[in-house]
């Protein structure tokens, strides 16, 4: 059965922020808020955590899974940027964006797409999710909360709870989340190519 942890949506509590964080280290799998939607999450090395997002979700090896990082500093470890890439991401971030980008080495393979060898980044803007990462001190793999069949994703903690009781370990309330999708842009090639028009303006882009 799922844990329930109510959080403050502007003051989270240390305490339920570490409980968070000690049950993510110790291999579970959570559902949180973000600015955009609920989202999946375990540690990045959760070998057990990604297939029990593939099977929730039912995704294949071409399912770009994201790394939600804390900072554009963090960000940077997993992904290889120019200048001009720089410049667009850092503009860009903290917000509802997910980037395409050319993985480092410091990208587990198994997370990577599995013909162009890139993963999808992240900065939200969302109080508790910030206070999570920087307590865990590495970005979650993460994913958004979307059920297979479903036209949108799931924004409710109690529905969250209801429909994913035995399949996770922790879901997260904070209240009132994002309700519409990260803009996903794929900035791995020459020139940007959207892949999903969401939460973010994409004009920067276009």
């Amino acid at each position: 059965m799922a844990r329930f942890i109510d959080v403050h949506p502007i003051n989270p509590q240390p305490r339920a922020i570490s409980q968070i964080v000690t049950l993510i280290r110790g291999g579970g799998l959570i559902a949180y808020p973000t600015d955009s939607c609920y989202a999946l999450g375990c540690q990045v090395g959760n070998r057990e955590g990604l297939d029990r997002i593939k099977a929730i979700r039912k995704l294949d090896d071409r399912h770009h899974f994201t790394l939600v990082c804390r900072d554009f500093a963090q960000l940077g470890q997993f992904v290889q940027i120019s200048n001009a890439v720089f410049r667009s991401v850092k503009a860009s971030t903290p917000g509802p964006y997910t980037f395409i980008l050319p993985a480092t080495r410091e990208v587990p393979k198994r997370l990577l797409h599995a013909k162009k060898k890139t993963v999808g980044v992240r900065i939200p803007e969302h109080t508790v999710t910030q206070a999570i990462l920087a307590e865990l001190g590495e970005p979650l793999l993460s994913t958004t909360l979307t059920l297979p069949g479903d036209e949108e994703p799931l924004t409710q903690a109690w529905e969250i709870q209801d429909r994913l009781d035995h399949q996770i370990d922790a879901v997260v309330d904070a209240g009132e989340c994002g309700t519409e999708l990260t803009t996903v842009v794929d900035l791995s090639g020459d020139e940007p190519e959207i892949l999903r028009h969401g939460a973010g303006d994409t004009s920067r882009f276009e």
